[in-house]
Order: structure tokens, then C-alpha cells, then sequence
């Protein structure tokens, strides 16, 4: 009679634990792509745009331009579809020539369908080329936005002006939200001399985020971007203070999910043979906690398939990049892009078997 108490009050435990009400979630994703150079094929007077036309070094035609599209669309199609299938809902994107070339991008057949929308400003950099956002209206509505100037310290770089800092705000399926979407200076010249302009672009970010913080209570941020700068480095760190732990993340503060990545060896693009994590998101602390009714950061992952992987020549091993040289090379970007998976519980689901 035990034993078969035993048994019927097993087989209870177990009908009960399968019975139990399970956790449902919206996914959004939220990524950052540097495109490598998408231009058109017009030489625009007053911009250093001669080498991406026809008659150019680079004999750069319609059908590479059209080729290019391609590439980038078939990355962008891809992009965290084994956890979404509509891909990011918000994509900040680097090294565009102008809006006319993310219409191009966003209207091609392979993303045509997610119907994505452009947030774009001219810069004053020297090549112009700048910084943007696509999103799908299906998770996000832009409510305001505008560019940031970033005045270069004098002698930290050749160039006198660089990208503008493009900050968009929003909602993410009805959850307000802040964007920053940034292509800080390059390490050309020498990383110790270049730092001062990283800095400089990061510490406007900081001013336009604390700004935003006294006018909002506990406000959701997130900055993302080619930083030219890996999660260490003091433009990262210590100007926008982002914390590689979550539990040291103070109220104000900021996240980086890409730290222990990077100290693991991973990493965005590849230089001298090794890898930097230039492309990073970093988030607020708002983000962070789970049991809340909005959107929280599940993970942070960088979206290299082997077809994007440089598999000859003095590249092997790196981002297959558009250009080696002068020579088209056909590749993708020089740059893996990364991304964060978001979640927000719904209503629970019952579930019985």
C-alpha cells in the first residue's frame, strides 16, 4: 500500500510540473552594421567621393554598386532570424554616402518585404560618409531625432570634421527609448594621437545622454556603433563609463555587453592579425532587470557566417571585405555586424500534455 502511495503521489509531482504555466515572450532585435563604403556611383561636387564613380581609381560601376546592395542585403536578411524571423526591428548602420543609398538597400527584394524605413543626416565629414538608421514599423516609431556635432580637438586627427552622432527617439513597441547611432574618429594617424577625437565623440554622447536623464526618469538608452575603440579603452570605459558587470551598473550607468567577448578573443574586424571589437551596443541600466514590463537584454551576439569569412589571400581569416585595394573583392564588409537579442514577457500560456 506504500509503495503504491509512492507511486500515485510521483505520478502527481510530475502531472503538476507539467501543467505549470510556462513564459511567453516578444523578441526585438537591435543590431549595428559599418557597410564598408556604400556609395553611389555620382561624383558629388564639394565631397571626396571621385574614387567611387566610373571614371575613378576604382572604375566603380552600376553593376558593382548593384552587386554591393546585394551582399549587404543578403547579411541584413539573415541577421538573427534563427531567434526573429523579421531580423532587427532597429538597425543602425555606418559608411553611407547618403539617404539615397539606404532607399536603394531597404528596397531591395531580399529585406523589400520588412518594409524598412531610413533616418538619415548629411555629415561634414571630409569623404562623406555617415551614419544611419533603418527600422520596421512593426516595432519601432521614431518620435524625434536630430545629429550631434563632434568638434575635434585640435591635431588629433588630419581631418577637421568627422560623422555626426545620430540620435533618434522612439518607441519600441510602445516603450520609449533613446538611440545614438555612431561612426567615431578613426585610429588613423596613430591610436594614441586619434584618441583625443574618440573621446571627444564619446563625451557627446555622455553630455546628450545626462541631458536626457534630467529631463526623464530612469530613461532606456541605447548606443551603438563602429567606436573604433574596443570595450577597454578609455572612450568606452571611462567617458561613457560603461561597465563590464552588470551588477556594478549604478543608476545612470551604462552596460557593456561585449567585454568579456572581446577578452575571450572575439571580435568585429580584424587588423594585423588581430581582432578588434570596434562594433558595440551599449545599453542603460534599465535594460538590465528581467522581472519588469518592458523589454530586457537576453544576449549580445556578433553575426559572422562562414560566407562572410575571407577564405584566400592576405585577408584569410578576416570579414571578407568589398575592397582589397583598388581591386573589387566582392565581399561583404570589413566588419562583422553584432547584435542584441531583446525580451518582453507576455501574457502567460498554459500548457498541458
Amino acid at each position: 500500500m506504500f509503495r503504491i502511495l509512492l507511486l500515485l503521489l510521483g505520478m502527481w509531482g510530475c502531472s503538476a510540473s507539467l501543467m505549470a504555466q510556462s513564459k511567453s515572450y516578444k523578441v526585438a532585435i537591435v543590431g549595428f552594421y559599418n557597410l564598408e563604403n556604400l556609395f553611389d556611383t555620382i561624383n558629388d561636387p564639394g565631397v571626396d567621393d571621385e574614387e567611387f564613380s566610373p571614371d575613378g581609381p576604382r572604375r566603380y560601376s552600376g553593376e558593382i554598386y548593384r552587386d554591393k546592395l546585394t551582399k549587404l542585403a543578403t547579411v541584413i536578411s539573415q541577421m538573427g532570424t534563427e531567434i526573429n524571423p523579421d531580423g532587427p526591428g532597429i538597425l543602425g548602420v555606418a559608411e553611407v554616402e547618403n539617404a539615397g543609398v539606404l532607399e536603394d538597400l531597404v528596397k531591395h527584394p531580399l529585406i523589400e518585404k520588412r518594409g524598412y524605413k531610413v533616418i538619415h543626416y548629411n555629415s561634414p565629414d571630409a569623404r562623406g560618409i555617415d551614419v544611419g538608421l533603418l527600422y520596421n514599423p512593426k516595432y519601432f516609431t521614431p518620435e524625434k531625432s536630430n545629429k550631434l556635432f563632434v568638434l575635434l580637438p585640435s591635431g588629433s586627427k588630419d581631418a577637421y570634421y568627422t560623422r555626426d552622432v545620430l540620435w533618434v527617439k522612439g518607441k519600441l513597441d510602445g516603450e520609449d527609448i533613446h538611440v545614438y547611432v555612431n561612426h567615431w574618429p578613426s585610429r588613423s594617424g596613430g591610436e594614441k594621437r586619434s584618441e583625443p577625437g574618440r573621446m571627444a565623440a564619446a563625451q557627446v554622447c555622455r553630455n546628450h545622454m545626462d541631458s536626457i536623464a534630467r529631463l526623464e526618469k530612469f530613461p532606456k538608452v541605447v548606443l551603438m556603433g563602429d567606436l573604433n575603440d574596443d570595450p577597454i579603452n578609455k572612450s568606452v570605459s571611462q567617458v561613457i563609463g560603461a561597465q563590464a558587470d552588470k551588477d556594478e551598473v549604478m543608476c545612470g550607468g551604462m552596460y557593456n555587453p561585449w567585454t568579456d567577448l572581446y577578452k575571450k578573443g572575439y571580435g568585429t574586424l580584424a587588423y594585423q592579425d588581430a581582432w578588434g571589437l570596434f562594433d558595440q551596443i551599449l545599453i542603460s541600466q534599465p535594460w538590465l532587470p528581467e522581472n519588469q514590463s518592458g523589454f530586457f537584454l537576453k544576449s549580445a551576439r556578433i553575426f559572422n557566417k562562414e560566407y562572410m569569412v575571407e577564405n584566400r589571400g592576405r585577408y584569410k581569416g578576416y570579414p571578407m571585405r568589398t575592397w582589397d585595394g583598388l581591386t573589387y573583392r566582392g565581399g561583404y564588409s570589413d566588419h562583422f555586424p553584432a547584435y542584441l537579442v531583446l525580451l518582453k514577457e507576455t501574457a502567460p500560456v498554459k500548457k498541458s500534455f
